[in-house]
């Protein structure tokens, strides 16, 4: 399988992962961006600043007897803030506030004409309820109020997800992505990761040929992936998760993002984000062209009526963009109370561990300079991205999990 390649990694500093400068980060969001903002009179006029206080608690996960205050007090008002308002809040609530708000959530549900604060609402609403019950009423709401029975509708990928649920994809299904001859001559990236993304998962590289690439040790390379986003929401709404799919893999970029840092990235596109020329590289398409059927093409044949590798192709129809490959140089100790530390989460990218020296500012380890220079040695960053959902277990994906599905892949050729 794949050639052997050993990272040597470049000597690479950052002045953002420094003690000071950490330590300066976070207490301006907790002084500034939290208390200042929400110590302001809530009206339309300062409603920004408040969107701004929800994402900087929802960065940091803060917590505090007043601020928890200060949310009860927006949802009173929420009914009639501006829709960016609502949908911070909304995102706030369910990152930080699962099934906390459920009440007033529920009214904004029932009064918005709003569908993508609807959609935000009967998320949360359905994201700590096991009944049966509720969800068909909530469903039936949907259904009356907004139409959704076209897949032009942003209640679409909701709704089929709800059908779906439970259903994860067999062993035949994973099976088929990890063939020699799926997609040939493409280079892949191919990310396995758990349902719930709280769990990091695990990133694979195959090269044009159907090889996966090896580490310098013989073994197949991979390292911990996460496809989590700070909101922890479906794949399919504005800076939720990475979406489960096929993405267009594009190049090596390098961010000037402070959170992001200065290792390079992996560029990806997604369905709508360019043309459709450009993700299939197809002379057969069209600029103008976007069709399903030439995106279920993509799939491998048995995944093809499975509606969660879709995606992709839903969250960029309702505007989803941006999401890269990428390190990190977040502060980790955000989240030491989470499943996925130390590697830390974004707005829906895909995330490797990374470690700086806080008193130099040089990168340490990096697990996302491997995977590039694994990329670039595989054939370079032009192919597919691919992220599957193994299942639902509780605990992050390893080698272990992948191996079987590896070694059936390849004796079923």
């Amino acid at each position: 399988m794949g050639m052997t390649t050993q990272s040597q990694p470049a000597r690479l500093f950052s002045k953002d992962v420094l003690k000071e400068k950490r330590e300066k980060i976070y207490r301006n969001l907790v002084q500034q961006s939290i208390i200042g903002n929400l110590s302001r009179p809530l009206t339309d006029s300062t409603s920004e600043d408040w969107e701004g206080a929800f994402s900087a608690m929802e960065l940091i996960q803060y917590h505090s007897a007043w601020a928890d205050q200060q949310i009860v007090l927006a949802f009173e008002s929420a009914v009639n803030m501006p829709v960016s308002f609502q949908a911070a809040l909304l995102e706030l609530a369910y990152a930080n506030y699962p099934g906390k708000f459920n009440k007033p959530v529920t009214n904004l549900f029932r009064q918005t004409s709003n569908e993508s604060i609807a959609l935000l609402s009967a998320i949360y609403l359905l994201n700590k309820i096991s009944s049966t019950t509720e969800v068909n009423v909530i469903t039936t709401q949907v259904i009356n109020r907004f139409s959704p029975g076209n897949e032009h509708t942003l209640f679409y990928p909701f709704l089929e997800s709800l059908k779906n649920y439970g259903q994860p994809l067999t062993s035949e299904m994973i099976e088929s992505f990890l063939q020699k001859d799926y997609l040939p001559g493409e280079v892949l990236m191919i990310s396995l990761q758990r349902k719930n993304r709280d769990y990091p998962g695990v990133v694979l590289v195959r090269d044009s040929s159907g090889l996966f690439m090896k580490d310098s040790t013989g073994n197949i390379f991979n390292v911990p992936q996460l496809a989590r986003s700070i909101s922890n929401l479906p794949g399919y709404v504005r800076n939720g998760n990475t979406p489960e799919g096929i993405f267009r893999m594009d190049g090596f970029d390098v961010s000037k993002s402070s959170f992001i840092g200065p290792t390079t990235n992996v560029q990806l596109t997604m369905p709508f984000e360019f043309s459709a020329k450009h993700f299939f590289q197809s002379d057969l398409i069209t600029d103008s062209t976007w069709d399903l059927e030439a995106y279920k093409n993509l799939l491998p044949l048995p995944c093809r009526d499975h509606f969660s590798l879709y995606e992709t192709f839903y969250a960029g129809k309702a505007g989803r963009n941006e999401i890269i490959a990428h390190g990190s140089t977040v502060n980790p100790a955000w989240y030491t109370s989470t499943p996925y530390y130390p590697i830390t989460p974004g707005l829906g990218c895909l995330s490797t561990k990374e470690t700086w020296n806080e008193k130099t500012g040089e990168r340490m380890e990096s697990d996302q300079q491997a995977l590039v220079d694994m990329i670039q040695a595989a054939g370079g960053p032009k192919g597919y991205a691919i992220v599957v959902n193994l299942d639902d277990a509780q605990r992050p994906v390893t080698m272990e999990d992948i191996l079987p599905f590896l070694k059936r892949a390849h004796q079923n050729q």
